[in-house]
C-alpha cells in the first residue's frame, strides 16, 4: 500500500474550515454555585455561531475571480478558438466527475460502476478539484441528513451568499464536524479508488486541476503560457466551483417544490442546464437515490444521466435506481406545492427519517422494496 502522502487533508479550501473542536468543561463539571445569574443570562445570549474568517481562502477566492474576469477577457483578446473549446471539454469533464461520481456515484449509491467507471469519475473528479472523494461524500451526506440546520455545511438559511461560497471563508459550526461523525461513510474505505486518491491527492490534484489544462495549449497548438493560465486553467476552475455552488444556494431559494413544499430545495431547470441535470434540487432530496435525480425521462437538462446510462449500454454502470411513478405521485400529491399535482393535504417537514442516500440506515422499507433497479447484477 501507498504510503500516505496526505494526512487528514490536502485540501486548500476546506481544510481550513474545519471547525476547531476544543474539550471545555460541560455545566455538569462545574459546581452550580459558581456561576451567577448575569453569568448564566450572558452565555445564553451568545451567538450560536461566530464565524471565524480563514483569510487565505479570502485571497485565494480573491485572486480566483479576478483571474477568472481576465481569462474571459483574454477569450477576446488573443486566446485561440482551440483554446476556448479545450476549456470548455475540461470543465465538462470535471462537472461529469462531480456529479456522476462524487454526487451519485459516490454520496448517494444511486449507482454502481466497475472499477474501470470509477476510475475515470475519479480522475475527473479530481480535475474539478472540490476535496477528495472521502471530504466530499462526507460533507454531502451531512448535507442531506441535516438539511438547513448548524450541522449543514452550507446552511442556505444564512443567506445566498454564506450557502454560494462564504461558508468556504468561515470554520465550520461545530455541528457540522459533530453530527458529521454521526453519518456513515465507512464504504468508501473499501473502495481501493476512494482510499487512493485520498492518499495521493496532494499529488493528483495539482496535476490533473492545474498542471495538465494549462500545459496541453502551450503544447499543442502553440497558446501562450498566460493565456492558457487564465483561461484553461483558472476561469475554467472559478466558473465549474461557481455552478456548483449555485446548487447548494439558488436551487435552496429560488424555484418550486413539487414534491415537498415544506423544504428548501427547489426544482430550477436553469441551474439544471448549468449543473449537469443537478438542479433537480427538490426532487433529488426528497429522492436521493435516483441515479437520474429528477424525475424527467429525458436528457435536454441532464447531461448527467445520459453519461450514466451510456456507460450502464457499455456494462460499466449497473444496478441503477429510480423511483416508481406511483411513488412519486403520492408523494408530490401529499406533500408538494401543487405545480406538478394537486396535494390531498400537507404534512410538517421534519428532518427525522432524512436520508442521504441509498443504504441509509433510515431509509424505509417500502422504499427499497418499491425501488426500480435497472442493469441489476447479483
Amino acid at each position: 500500500m501507498a504510503p500516505n502522502l496526505l494526512g487528514s487533508t490536502a485540501t486548500l479550501f476546506l481544510e481550513a474550515t474545519q471547525q476547531d473542536i476544543r474539550q471545555s468543561k460541560t455545566p455538569e463539571s462545574v459546581p452550580s454555585t459558581s456561576k451567577s445569574t448575569a453569568q448564566t443570562a450572558q452565555t445564553r445570549d451568545e451567538p450560536k455561531y461566530k464565524w471565524r474568517i480563514v483569510w487565505r481562502n479570502v485571497i485565494a477566492f480573491l485572486y480566483l475571480h479576478i483571474g477568472a474576469l481576465y481569462g474571459f477577457y483574454l477569450f477576446f483578446a488573443g486566446a485561440k478558438f482551440l483554446t476556448l473549446i479545450w476549456t470548455l471539454v475540461v470543465a465538462a469533464l470535471g462537472a461529469v466527475g462531480v456529479t456522476a461520481g462524487a454526487h451519485r456515484l459516490w454520496a448517494h449509491r444511486a449507482y454502481k460502476a466497475k472499477w474501470p467507471m470509477r476510475l475515470i469519475l475519479m480522475i475527473f473528479q479530481t480535475l474539478a478539484f472540490q476535496n477528495h472523494l472521502s471530504e466530499w461524500v462526507r460533507d454531502h451526506r451531512v448535507h442531506h441528513k441535516f438539511t438547513d440546520t448548524d450541522a449543514d455545511p452550507h446552511n442556505a438559511k444564512r443567506g445566498f451568499f454564506f450557502s454560494h461560497m462564504g461558508w468556504l471563508l468561515v470554520r465550520k459550526h461545530r455541528d457540522v464536524i459533530e453530527k458529521g461523525a454521526t453519518v456513515d461513510v465507512s464504504d468508501l474505505e473499501s473502495d481501493p479508488i476512494v482510499v487512493w486518491q485520498r492518499r495521493l491527492y496532494v499529488i493528483l490534484m495539482p496535476v490533473f486541476c492545474f498542471l495538465i489544462p494549462t500545459w496541453v495549449p502551450c503544447h499543442f497548438w502553440g497558446e501562450t503560457g498566460m493565456n492558457s493560465w487564465y483561461c484553461a486553467t483558472v476561469f475554467r476552475y472559478t466558473l465549474s466551483l461557481n455552478l456548483t455552488w449555485l446548487v447548494n444556494s439558488a436551487a435552496h431559494i429560488w424555484g418550486t417544490k413539487p414534491y415537498d413544499d415544506s423544504i428548501s430545495p427547489t426544482d430550477n431547470v436553469r441551474i439544471a442546464l448549468g449543473a449537469f441535470g443537478e438542479g433537480w434540487h427538490n426532487y433529488h432530496h426528497v429522492f436521493p437515490w435516483d441515479y437520474k435525480a429528477a424525475e424527467l425521462g429525458n436528457y435536454r437538462a441532464n447531461f448527467t444521466t445520459a453519461f450514466i446510462d451510456f456507460f450502464a449500454w457499455l456494462g460499466q454502470a449497473y444496478d441503477l435506481k429510480t423511483v416508481p411513478l406511483n411513488m412519486i405521485k403520492k408523494r408530490a400529491a401529499r406533500t408538494g406545492d401543487g405545480t406538478r399535482i394537486d396535494r390531498d393535504e400537507h404534512y410538517g417537514h421534519s428532518h427525522e427519517g432524512a436520508i442521504w442516500g441509498w443504504g441509509d440506515i433510515d431509509m424505509h422499507t417500502e422504499d427499497i422494496l418499491d425501488a426500480q433497479i435497472t442493469n441489476k447484477t447479483d
